[in-house]
């Protein structure tokens, strides 16, 4: 009994330390007596903590400017932006990026590697292993690599660290974080605590962690690459489902016997929205090799390329009507590839939500694009990275266990 004890008093004094840092990224420049009220600690408590915090990296004390005030001036703490990095990492169809950020989510150093010819698993992910170590070389040795995460193309058994099936790159039931782990055993990366989750996922919880704001919950995030897929935020929980396959939006069926998708089914939103609703069939004589090729024919105003573009835009405004209904979001932010298409992809979307909104005599939802642009993804695999570590006591997803026995 004293063992469990002492275990339940240890974790909620992790409990306490991390709900300090949480309030101190979104709340910089706050004092000790500050975050004593914040937080419900006593303030000798949160001394003792900010004292810890201090000296191993989290946190730094800023001198307090002159202001001709009597009195001793309180000294605002803020997240130390050197000492404690993140990695993240956004496994792609034909590439991967990976960026080290600070605890706030700066991007320090970043690079992208190509697959090549080869897309098997072991080809993809020592090309990720040899990226994050390249990331790893650009920083400073005495900074500390807290946590790395992973976004992936497809649902996720987070606690198992399994990808169950990736579409597009024909992967099914992968222990990705186990071959991963392989790949970085002694190296500097290894024993990182390591996070894997969905590509769209990821990409919400980078909005969440370094973007917050209380207007945008529920938060959702829509991915548009060559597949697509969306990250649900519910009170500041990132919602998963049973297996994994919360968010698939892709694979809703916009439109009966409509394209065939590559899950399969037909009419699904991925088929009609994605890239390959906007290159044409390959039999098509105007069929195009790629989204660069898109932007191109935008550019020339070629009208085959302004209508599918158009029509993409119209199903994506039909998604982003299914999805408001479903979740009434606070925001829902737009990003990946397909939105760097610009007015000509989101206009027709943005109108027929509008419409629809309209139609309903309702207000339509706010929309935006991304702040963290090409990065999202993999800025959002280091949030995850932050998400899980300082959230000790908040159970991974398909399982009881809490990220602090996970790590053990």
């Amino acid at each position: 009994m004293q063992a469990e004890g002492a275990g339940s008093q240890q974790l909620l004094k992790i409990i306490n330390r991390m709900a300090l840092v949480r309030h101190l990224c979104a709340n910089p420049g706050l004092s000790r007596a500050d975050l004593a009220g914040a937080v419900g600690l006593t303030k000798s408590t949160v001394s003792l903590l900010v004292r810890e915090l201090i000296g191993e990296g989290w946190l730094i004390e800023r001198e307090v400017v002159a202001t001709g005030d009597l009195g001793r001036r309180p000294t605002p703490l803020f997240i130390d932006p050197d000492r404690l990095l993140l990695l993240g990492a956004e496994v792609g169809i034909e590439s991967v990026r990976v960026v080290a950020t600070s605890l706030t989510g700066e991007v320090l150093a970043s690079t992208v590697a190509s697959y090549g010819d080869s897309r098997t698993v072991d080809t993809c992910i020592a090309c990720l292993a040899a990226a994050l170590l390249k990331v790893r070389r650009q920083l400073a040795p005495a900074q500390q690599i807290l946590g790395l995460g992973v976004g992936l193309p497809g649902g996720v058994n987070e606690a198992r660290g399994v990808l169950h099936f990736a579409p597009n790159l024909g992967w099914r039931d992968i222990p990705f974080g186990a071959l991963l782990g392989e790949k970085l055993h002694d190296t500097p990366l290894d024993g990182v605590p390591l996070f894997l989750q969905n590509e769209a996922d990821v990409a919400a919880l980078g909005e969440l962690e370094f973007n917050p704001s209380p207007a945008s919950d529920p938060l959702l995030y829509v991915s548009i690459n060559q597949g697509l897929g969306a990250g649900v935020i519910v009170g500041d929980r990132l919602l998963t489902g049973s297996r994994g396959f919360a968010g698939e939006v892709g694979h809703m069926v916009l439109q009966l016997d409509g394209p065939r998708c590559s899950c399969g089914r037909r009419g699904c939103a991925e088929a009609l929205i994605a890239t390959r609703a906007m290159l044409g069939s390959g039999d098509d004589a105007t069929a195009l090799r790629s989204l660069a090729a898109v932007r191109a024919h935008l550019v020339d105003k070629d009208p085959e390329t302004l209508k599918a573009v158009n029509s993409a835009g119209r199903n994506l405004g039909v998604l982003l009507q299914n999805l408001a209904t479903a979740y009434d979001p606070g925001c829902i932010v737009l990003g990946g590839s397909v939105v760097e298409l610009g007015q000509p992809f989101l206009q027709p979307a943005l109108d027929t939500l509008n419409d629809y909104a309209a139609a309903a005599s309702l207000p339509p939802p706010t929309v935006r694009t991304s702040r963290f642009g090409a990065n999202a993804v993999a800025v959002g695999a280091a949030a995850l990275a932050r998400y899980r570590l300082t959230r000790p006591a908040l159970p991974l997803a398909d399982t009881g266990i809490t990220p602090t026995e996970e790590l053990v």
